[in-house]
């Protein structure tokens, strides 16, 4: 084997998962096809579940004093939702694609992980023990596992013949990075014709002035994706939604994104797993791509250093599928209700402009606002795992605990599972799986609890956790 892992696409999920493998001690190659990685910002929100996942690898901090990341207020389909204090801990922050890459990419090379540019994938095959991939340059390699992190337009999938169901574009909007001068607009506008606006922060450009994310739709604004974004036609839709109180300085860059909702019927395919956009595309509303492929690859690093290590139990790979696949169809289908709701079009169907006006209503109830903000941030995922009958915290993602010297997220930081054990009860239990699990003992003000090195909690409560040992964590050594 030249590698344990190979991962096809050095975006945001492949550096995410790039850094998991690392510390899980398996080698990996980072493959793109790209000469140099894109300047281009692209997505400029991140979650809640993320940025928890990147404090739980100790990552968080250094990424935030990268630059000016302000906590920004979530919204669905345009409707604000506000910050509720306590809710998470971590809000979303206004992070673009771009520095998290460059972050991420610094990071890998730090540790002596740098990705194979110019590397375009042209074939892959696979047996019982691994898989070889052919590149464009006439490069093979041969890998134990093959991770798909190579966007919307995937070539491992289409290799793969996978089934990818599910809606195709049936209108475009605009979206541009820019520099606007003029009034600071609402994150979004609607004129009663029907032309609407979206707008959010990028952080600054190099000479420190503010960037912003701008969308623009309504009737006459759904072009072939190949015609090119003007900046005439910028200056129209600006005009249009908010005469002349906004105006542009300078675009950036643009392009039309289209509605397509797609997602590939398994995640899975032998020794081949995908991931991010290569596994579930749709409008990006919320950073929703970003985020959900980055919590793709969380979910799937330790898995695959469990394997590669040859602890993992039997099936344990299978779960990837098992609790991602529907985490992205929820995605999808939050996004669909979006689309219609925010009416890209500019129909002003009364039938949609009605439900848009009892949604906004119901959505400043207390318990809706919390729904909404839990959907929105990651947070309302539960993976269907064994327990979660039981008690209400098995599936969901672990409380940052204060534990006396340390917070768990700190304790998450080596990539192994935590046995929270506050009366030291199971300290002969856990004993044999002392080289995958971190037993933590008084001093934990809690109740006892099992949590996998993806901070997803597995057990909990006061009976015997060896049967949730064997099952996560494979036979003791």
């Amino acid at each position: 084997m030249d590698t344990d892992v190979l991962i096809v696409g050095a975006g945001p999920t492949g550096m995410m998962l790039a850094n998991e493998l690392l510390i899980a001690g398996v080698s990996t190659v980072l493959a793109d096809k790209l000469a140099q990685r894109s300047d281009l910002s692209r997505a400029g929100g991140v979650q809640s579940r993320t940025l928890e996942a990147l404090d739980q690898r100790g990552l968080l901090e250094p990424l935030l004093a990268t630059g000016e990341h302000p906590v920004i207020t979530g919204h669905f389909a345009g409707i604000p939702l506000p910050i509720q204090a306590n809710r998470h801990r971590l809000p979303w922050r206004s992070v673009p694609q771009v520095v998290i890459e460059g972050f991420f990419e610094k990071h890998l090379a730090e540790h002596g992980l740098h990705a194979r540019r110019d590397h375009e994938l042209v074939g892959l095959a696979q047996d019982d023990n691994g898989v070889t991939a052919t590149f464009a340059n006439g490069a093979t390699l041969r890998a134990r596992y093959l991770v798909a992190t190579d966007g919307a337009h995937s070539t491992v999938r289409s290799l793969l013949r996978a089934g990818f169901p599910g809606q195709p574009g049936t209108v475009t909007i605009a979206a541009a990075d820019v520099r606007l001068g003029g009034d600071a607009p609402a994150s979004h506008t609607w004129n009663e014709d029907g032309h609407w606006a979206a707008v959010f922060p990028l952080g600054t450009d190099p000479q420190g002035r503010p960037l912003r994310r701008l969308v623009l739709g309504g009737p006459g604004r759904s072009l072939p994706r190949e015609i090119p974004v003007t900046e005439d036609e910028i200056r129209h839709g600006l005009s249009t939604v908010f005469g002349t109180r906004v105006h542009l300085l300078e675009l950036r860059y643009a392009s039309r994104i289209t509605n397509a909702s797609r997602q590939v019927e398994q995640y899975r395919h032998g020794r081949v797993f995908l991931a991010g956009d290569a596994a579930h595309v749709h409008l990006p509303l919320g950073g929703q791509g970003m985020n959900t492929g980055m919590q793709d690859a969380f979910n799937l690093g330790w898995k695959l250093g469990a394997a590669v290590h040859g602890w993992a139990p039997e099936n344990l790979l299978d779960t990837y599928h098992a609790e991602r696949h529907p985490v992205g169809a929820a995605v999808l289908r939050n996004v669909r209700a979006q689309s219609l709701l925010m009416d890209w079009a500019g129909t002003r169907d009364p039938e949609v402009l009605a439900a848009r006006e009892i949604f906004t209503d119901m959505a400043q109830l207390p318990d809706a606002q919390r729904h909404l903000a839990d959907l929105m941030s990651g947070m309302a995922f539960r993976y269907p795992l064994h327990g979660t009958e039981t008690h209400p915290l098995v599936g969901r993602p672990a409380p940052d605990l204060d534990l006396g010297p340390s917070r768990l997220h700190e304790l998450l930081r080596s990539g192994h599972c935590i046995l929270l054990d506050p009366a030291d009860t199971f300290a002969g239990v856990a004993g044999p799986w002392s080289d995958r699990v971190d037993r933590v003992g008084q001093g934990a003000r809690t109740e006892p609890m099992l949590i996998r090195p993806d901070g997803y909690v597995c057990w909990a409560g006061a009976a015997d956790p060896e049967p949730a040992l064997n099952r996560w964590f494979g036979e003791p050594r």
